[in-house]
């Protein structure tokens, strides 16, 4: 006869308690560290501009230049818009605002479209000598503007261009095509060659495939270059003093002659409003489409 065994307790398996990671290491407060540093660093000098422009000259006399204002007033940005000197003409810096736009929307349209032209036939027809006009391409990349300064100012003169709107643009335009090459070469670099051939196969040529099959496909790399060259062409300031002439002088050239224009007391409120509305278009774009920068910068731009 069998005797039933009574059966064994189990006893519950207990772990121990995870330790909680704390949420503060060393290379976290470290990190935060860097980041409010380099944040102040950039954020600092824009906070004094910005209430300084606010001020009244008898608060920046004083010498509290972190202070906000007490007395807020917009006086300064209404006369750096319309009535600052700018040499003898005392208009304020909108002609250089009007300038500027005369001048960037020209250039980057003319830039962008070459460039665009450019890579594509330096990466799907790919005629005999390209890799040589690719490296001249590049090669005018990193030559300083210095140096082709006066062979310039000498062949726009004999053309008749120098001094001139036309003349301004295309200066931007010749020397803004050897990165928007690189930009367009190497987007479309990346692309299948599949569909190239495709577009041959079906009776395809050089001007069709490129502007119902490559361009529609360019959007990512062309808001690449427009930030690129509205904000290179925007900022530009030795090109547009040499070439521009005096009827078509950019608004950082106008800028200038602001801060350096004195007559009496230097009005530094003017001066702080007057560089805002000066750097507002380049913040402007890159505020609006920074995340389309991103996004064209990752689809094939530096690619190649």
């Amino acid at each position: 006869m069998s005797v039933a065994m009574p059966p064994l307790a189990v006893r519950p398996v207990t772990r121990a308690p995870a330790r909680r990671r704390s949420r503060w290491t060393a290379s976290r407060v470290g990190l935060y560290f860097f980041l409010l540093s380099a944040a102040a660093f950039f954020l600092l000098p824009l906070y004094v501009m910005l209430v300084t422009s606010l001020k009244p000259m008898e608060e920046i006399r004083l010498g509290n230049i972190f202070s906000p204002p007490v007395s807020l007033t917009v006086e300064p940005w209404m006369v750096a818009w319309a009535s600052a000197c700018t040499g003898l003409q005392c208009e304020g810096i909108r002609t250089g605002f009007w300038n500027s736009v005369a001048i960037v929307v020209p250039s980057t349209v003319l830039s962008i479209l070459l460039g665009a032209i450019n890579g594509y036939a330096l990466s799907f027809w790919r005629p005999r000598g390209g890799a040589w006009l690719f490296g001249v391409l590049m090669l005018g990349a990193f030559v300083p503007y210095q140096v082709l300064m006066f062979p310039l100012v000498r062949a726009f003169a004999a053309m008749s261009l120098f001094g001139t709107l036309p003349g301004i643009v295309l200066i931007h335009a010749i020397f803004g095509m050897p990165v928007m090459t690189l930009l367009f070469r190497n987007y479309y670099a990346s692309l299948p060659m599949e569909l190239f051939k495709a577009a041959r196969i079906d009776g395809g040529g050089f001007w069709r495939i490129f502007f119902q099959l490559m361009l529609p496909m360019s959007l990512p790399i062309i808001v690449v270059a427009v930030i690129m060259q509205v904000t290179g062409i925007w900022n530009d300031f030795i090109l547009g003093l040499v070439f521009a002439g005096r009827e078509n002088l950019p608004m950082t050239v106008q800028l200038n002659n602001i801060i350096n224009t004195t007559t009496g007391e230097r009005l530094y409120n003017v001066n702080m409003a007057a560089t805002i509305l000066t750097s507002l278009v380049p913040l402007a774009v890159y505020l609006i489409s920074g995340r389309w920068f991103v996004r064209g910068i990752a689809a094939g731009a530096v690619k190649g």
